[in-house]
């Protein structure tokens, strides 16, 4: 079995392994660059690899970082088939339509303003091609060992970071491979914890929070209450980039959980968002992979996605309407990183008004509009203008999807007998931290996977 590392390796988007063994070639998740305009260019390059010789695609999970070149790689070759966890199945074609709608108007956008004689610029993919690439896709339950090509065999267990998120087993050449894929921390709202596994050959783990450990989950919490107690005092919007997918189910959870101790009722909801709209039709579809205390909130407070004041905006106009509201708004919006969506035209509106509030809840990338902001930036720029930040601004750690520092230590210390391991979907600094912290418990020395290179396992 030989691994071969084409992305996530040294940086934390762009999700791409390529598994040799038993004679065939897997490819686990393909995922787009994400971050500066530098960093996305490189989505549009020749992948490592042939993908007309990949015998099968199996995907994590379905955020775009995981699964947006999925349709590209069909577009240039690839007719294996798609393998994700069932609920994963059903928001794929959610999130990479989306991406297509936002590339074709990136597209053209850019071509309005081409000089005359050069080739005009063409989107990564269309949604024709989104379409094409998912009746490739083969859903599959948790817990269940299937083959998937003559002599690998893979399971999907659950990753507790999103709904549908895997980790994946696979076995071959009389080796067993454990990709973690992204994983959730203990007690995520409505997720089941990750699950923990005993053995493995190797190991490829993700590394997104290595050198670090989140705030204490519940101390966010009352914190968040204490940004909107001020909001509402300074009569301020509250702006929250979310993703669509894991975030913003989570911030509606939380929503109706303290719908009555921070006075919600008070406020106006905004969830723009068509496609998250969408996914919280995913998660009604698939409420048998809650958590018990998930399903005591659905029953016994205000439904999180059916909240008196929740208005769902899927229109363009709906969304263009409430830049009208200079406060008593908490708008939750993508994309999550803000570097594109809706949420970019809501900080247009907001950034210069110093009683509104921007909530960052989430990791982000070097590049972003994000992480400019969290960085503390005086002046942005958006849609080729620059504005005067004068917002305040909070990082909201203790509600990132991903594992911190010990629940990654947690989850590795549970395998027998500290098998190799290979940090990936992590930047430097925080894997070389978490490396260190690995050998000093296990003496296992850790590798750091980078684009190119292999391993035998």
């Amino acid at each position: 079995m030989r691994v071969h590392f084409h992305g996530a390796a040294g940086e934390v988007t762009g999700s791409m392994h390529e598994v040799e063994a038993a004679g065939h070639r897997i490819l686990l998740d393909c995922g787009l660059i994400q971050g500066s305009r530098e960093a996305e260019a490189r989505n549009v390059a020749p992948f490592g690899f042939d993908a007309t010789a990949q015998d099968a695609l199996v995907v994590s999970h379905a955020h775009i970082d995981h699964i947006g070149r999925i349709p590209l790689l069909v577009k240039r070759g690839f007719r294996g088939p798609i393998y994700a966890q069932g609920a994963t199945a059903d928001l794929m074609p959610i999130m990479l339509l989306d991406a297509a709608s936002l590339q074709e108007g990136e597209a053209e956008r850019a071509n309005r303003h081409r000089p005359a004689g050069m080739p005009p610029i063409v989107p990564l993919y269309s949604k024709d091609d989104v379409v094409a690439a998912m009746k490739q896709v083969k859903p599959l339950p948790y817990d269940t060992c299937t083959t998937i090509a003559p002599g690998v065999d893979i399971a999907f267990r659950d990753a507790g970071h999103i709904l549908g998120s895997s980790i994946v087993e696979l076995w071959a050449d009389g080796k067993k491979l454990v990709f973690s894929g992204d994983l959730g921390p203990v007690g995520t709202p409505i997720l089941r914890d990750p699950t923990q596994i005993r053995q493995a050959d190797v190991v490829l783990m993700e590394s997104t929070y290595g050198d670090r450990n989140h705030r204490e989950r519940m101390g966010t919490v009352h914190e968040l209450g204490e940004i909107f107690a001020t909001a509402a005092r300074e009569k301020g919007n509250v702006l929250i980039p979310a993703f669509a997918v894991g975030r913003s189910q989570e911030l509606l959870y939380w929503f109706a959980q303290y719908w009555d101790e921070w006075q919600l009722s008070k406020w106006q909801v905004f969830l723009d968002s068509p496609m998250a709209a969408k996914v919280m039709r995913v998660y009604d579809q698939h409420s048998e992979l809650f958590d018990d205390a998930a399903r005591r909130v659905w029953q016994d407070k205000p439904h999180p996605f059916k909240l008196p004041n929740l208005h769902v905006s899927e229109s363009i106009e709906d969304s263009m309407a409430i830049n009208r509201l200079e406060g008593g708004a908490i708008i939750i919006a993508g994309s999550g990183m803000a570097n594109g969506g809706r949420i970019v035209h809501h900080l247009k509106h907001n950034l210069g008004r110093r009683n509104a509030h921007v909530v960052f809840v989430g990791y982000q990338a070097q590049g972003t509009m994000g992480r400019k902001l969290v960085d503390g930036a005086q002046w942005v720029r958006i849609h080729g203008k620059d504005y005067r930040v004068n917002a305040q601004r909070h990082t909201v750690g203790g509600l990132s999807a991903h594992a911190d520092q010990s629940g990654l230590l947690a989850w590795y210390g549970a395998f027998e007998n500290a098998p190799p391991l290979v940090l990936v979907h992590g930047e430097d600094k925080a894997r070389e931290t978490l490396a260190g912290e690995i050998f000093e418990r296990s003496g296992r020395k850790v590798q750091l996977a980078r684009p190119g290179e292999w391993i035998d396992a």
